[in-house]
């Protein structure tokens, strides 16, 4: 990507990039890299709030970066679900055997009169 002179669109090569890096990490199922950059993506796009609104050549220049940022995010996700899916189903069976295990595995209750 050529640098550009606009600070808001460098903000959103730099948002760019760092998506890219996740995409090739969550490719790689290394998904602690993936949650650390998430970090470093959530501060850069905080910091687009402090910066004027674009003009209309600046718009047409930043379409490209929304659409690789977006396309990274979507390929993330799509890496993403079926190791969500997992944990979910594992959680899942956890619940239930804490449920049997409280159930057969409680301590007897007496009845008073």
């Amino acid at each position: 990507m050529t640098p550009t002179s606009a600070p808001v669109l460098r903000q959103y090569e730099i948002i760019a990039e760092i998506s890219g890096h996740m995409l090739q990490q969550a490719r790689s199922n290394d998904w602690d890299t993936v949650i650390e950059l998430s970090k470093n993506y959530y501060e850069a796009v905080e910091q687009l709030r402090r910066f004027a609104p674009l003009d209309q050549n600046d718009r047409i220049a930043r379409q490209s970066l929304l659409t690789k940022i977006l396309d990274d995010d979507a390929r993330i996700r799509d890496l993403a679900s079926p190791e969500l899916r997992r944990l979910g189903a594992m959680l899942g069976n956890m619940k239930r055997q804490q449920s049997v295990l409280e159930t057969y595995c409680a301590p007897a209750r007496t009845e008073r009169s």
